[in-house]
């Protein structure tokens, strides 16, 4: 019988609880501006230094196209960071939009305020989920190790990358 000391079950736990935690601030993300094309029209207009990138896709008839991804970006990569399947798929989207909103938000040399030199939650919140993609925390206390487990998933070399 194979036993699993204290700091890889604390690691594991910890993995779980920062998967959980992002994946709801994805999920609350989509709650929170749902059908409402304005909050993300408004977002792109108040950008600052890559504003001649983001300005005019608030001002494009693709605005509902752009706020659909968003809005429903946002919900599937919540909900897969929470239940923890195929989290190796979702995060690195996830990634991506935590980089977006970190260029978005940029006030060159700032992000937001004066506070935060360069550096700010978005990234922070990036670096979580590369970690999150390395140690494969969607086996830890979620579905990714289930699935794993399926025949049809052993059997089809081509879904390993899904829940590795």
């Amino acid at each position: 019988m194979m036993t699993i000391d204290r700091s890889t079950q604390a690691e594991r736990i910890l993995l779980a609880l920062i998967r959980i935690s992002i994946g709801w601030v994805f999920l609350w993300a989509s709650i929170h501006h749902f059908g409402n094309n304005a909050y993300v029209g408004n977002f792109l207009s108040g950008t600052k230094t890559f504003h001649f990138l983001y300005g005019p896709l608030a001002q494009s008839s693709f605005l509902p196209v752009v706020a659909f991804l968003v809005e429903y970006g946002h919900m599937l990569i919540g909900l897969s960071l929470i239940s923890g399947l195929f989290v190796r798929a979702s995060a690195p989207f996830a990634i991506l939009i935590m980089v977006t909103y970190w260029t978005a938000h940029m006030d060159f040399p700032y992000i937001d305020n004066v506070n935060d030199f360069m550096i700010d939650y978005h990234l922070i919140y990036a670096l979580a989920l590369g970690v999150l993609i390395l140690r494969r925390a969607g086996h830890y206390y979620g579905l990714d190790g289930l699935v794993a487990r399926l025949p049809v998933y052993e059997q089809n070399k081509a879904l390993h990358w899904l829940a590795a």
